[in-house]
């Protein structure tokens, strides 16, 4: 009879130490619980021990987290109908576990699959030409359309970031004869912008020649030192029209002038 006195006792001590393991609960820093009680929402508790009332109370992790979401390769029509490959990365965090739990069965999921229907429609609305070279404008259209449907569920959504943009060979071609045709149109517009500032410099160099007349001389004589200055063995130079009439005039005042008596 003490035995069985004995042995009931220690069955109701494991008992006891059975539900009292039961009942607690350590939550980290970065998790919450939320707490349901015979069924109905109870309240969110965390971090640290956590005593729940065995049988009649559960609860459900939630990690407050920042979460890193590789959304999966997407194939998307853009506006001028050019079909490309684009897979983006999001980051997301639960801001409020009641609503996290009770508002969507699997919050990561529904994320998950709202991300990747978002990327196709906002994309959709773009040319490849914004799909290549405003990465970040499209970024934040993204994110703020994602963290508008979400905010029922608990979630921010911090970021969005494209990652690749993947086009087939014959759009890459296209896309490299374009930028060379760019590229030699640039060209052939600098050559004539070179063009026109050294005809209006040749110009103004040639009104300023053009009313001092001592100036042409001078550029004559410079000119001929540099040719001087060459290995050349033979030279031939004009000799300019304005030296030959000044020797005319001087000749022509030596014949008329009389001789001194």
């Amino acid at each position: 009879m003490f035995f069985d006195f004995s042995f009931g006792i220690i069955g109701v001590l494991i008992v006891l130490i059975a539900l009292l393991a039961a009942s607690i609960r350590v939550l980290r820093e970065y998790e919450r619980g939320v707490v349901f009680q015979l069924g109905r929402f109870w309240g969110v508790k965390g971090p640290g021990l956590i005593i729940l009332i065995p049988v009649l109370q559960q609860m459900v992790r939630v990690d407050l987290r920042t979460v890193v979401l590789d959304v999966p390769t997407q194939d998307v029509i853009s506006r001028d109908n050019v079909s490309v490959k684009v897979n983006a990365v999001l980051y997301f965090r639960v801001v409020d576990p009641e609503k996290a739990i009770i508002q969507v069965a699997n919050f990561f999921e529904a994320t998950s699959q709202l991300a990747q229907t978002t990327l196709r429609s906002v994309l959709g609305k773009h040319e490849l030409d914004d799909m290549l070279a405003e990465r970040e404008r499209l970024n934040l259209d993204i994110q703020q359309v994602l963290d508008a449907q979400t905010d029922a569920w608990g979630i921010k959504v911090a970021n969005v970031e494209i990652k690749h943009v993947d086009l087939d060979e014959s759009m890459v071609r296209a896309i490299a004869r374009q930028a060379e045709a760019e590229r030699e149109r640039r060209a052939k517009v600098i050559h004539a912008e070179g063009e026109l500032q050294a005809s209006e410099k040749l110009m103004q160099a040639a009104h300023v020649l053009s009313q001092q007349s001592g100036a042409m001389q001078l550029r004559y004589m410079q000119t001929l030192s540099n040719i001087a200055g060459n290995n050349s063995s033979t030279i031939v130079f004009p000799l300019p029209l304005e030296l030959l009439t000044g020797i005319a005039d001087a000749a022509t005042r030596s014949r008329n002038t009389p001789p001194a008596t």
